[in-house]
């Protein structure tokens, strides 16, 4: 009993000797302050599973030529922005040309001897065989002319339509021919992003569904239709092509690499404004208010929602977390919540 008596009295000594020297405790040091909380909400979202894609034109194509020659003129270089119908390339088609030549003279001569025989004809010094033959060798020679004049108009290759040269895969005096290419071509103006899909996400995606596709180099999302689905797997890889039109944005460009976020399942998150979070480091922490005091909470995070982020740990549905001047406050500081 003596001992617990002097125990006592030892404490209201220390007790007042830190009142003597100003001392006082921290509820009466710190001021309260005001500040704005909001509760940490479970909200349903959509699980969804990335893709890796590349953006490409809707239209682009593989320029080769028609007919076989030596390459006289390479008009373009890639960069390079054509019109529908002008010249890219030109080659050199003496043989062709030759053929036009001598199509030409047949057509000539075929239509000097269907003169004559409508003269013959007149006075009776012919047969109307000899006239009908000479009649069909005119059509004859005037469609083989037709066909020399075609095949020399393909010694001249034309753009098929507005765009810009991507590729460059031929040069002056390489030998020309059907199958080999020249050039390849896209649109840039009309967009989509192309992406493999794995079987197991293949019935999570309809076509005329509007996903989300993500480009690093653009500030936010994109809104992408899907246009297209193969029928068939790729032997291979054993994945689906996946074919999503683009909306016109600045800064999307044919190559770029992006991901496509295919819905999978619907979930609950727990979520806090993401102005509550605040980072020092490796650590991420909020303060949440409990009997009018801020509490520091170590807390780990996840996805960014918008304006909002999920957390992984450290909270509880409803604890009221200070969105304003979380910076400011230190550990145990009395605060004044407001909503």
């Amino acid at each position: 009993m003596k001992s617990l008596t002097s125990l006592s009295l030892a404490v209201l000594l220390a007790c007042s000797c830190h009142q003597k020297d100003g001392i006082a405790p921290r509820e009466a040091s710190t001021p309260a302050i005001a500040v704005k909380t909001a509760p940490a909400t479970l909200e349903a979202h959509q699980a969804t599973e990335d893709v890796v894609g590349t953006v490409r034109s809707k239209l682009r194509a593989v320029i080769e030529a028609k007919v076989s020659g030596r390459l006289l003129q390479y008009l373009v270089a890639p960069g390079q922005i054509v019109k529908s119908g002008e010249l890219l390339a030109e080659l050199d088609v003496q043989e062709i040309r030759a053929r036009q030549e001598q199509a030409k003279a047949m057509l000539d001569q075929a239509q000097r001897d269907l003169g004559r025989q409508q003269q013959l004809i007149a006075s009776k010094a012919t047969s109307q065989q000899e006239l009908d033959a000479a009649a069909a060798r005119v059509k004859v020679t005037t469609a083989g002319l037709n066909e020399a004049e075609t095949m020399l108009g393909y010694a001249k290759v034309t753009a098929p339509f507005d765009g810009v040269i991507t590729r460059k895969l031929a040069d002056v005096g390489d030998l020309a021919m059907p199958g080999k290419p020249l050039m390849e071509m896209e649109a840039p103006a009309n967009l989509r992003f192309e992406t493999d899909l794995p079987e197991s996400l293949l019935g999570d995606v309809k076509s005329g569904a509007i996903l989300p596709v993500t480009i690093p180099t653009l500030p936010k999302p994109l809104a992408a239709t899907v246009s297209e689905i193969s029928p068939v797997a790729d032997a291979v890889s054993r994945t689906f092509l996946v074919k999503l039109d683009l909306p016109a944005a600045a800064g999307l460009r044919p190559g770029q690499f992006g991901r496509v976020a295919v819905p999978v399942a619907q979930t609950k998150l727990l979520l806090v404004p993401r102005l509550s979070v605040i980072r020092r480091g490796q650590m991420e922490a909020v303060f949440v208010v409990r009997e009018g005091h801020a509490t520091l909470r170590l807390v780990k995070t996840g996805k960014l929602l918008d304006d909002k982020i999920e957390i992984l740990s450290g909270l509880e549905p409803g604890d009221p977390v200070v969105t304003s001047d979380a910076t400011h406050l230190t550990d145990g500081q009395p605060v004044t919540a407001q909503p």
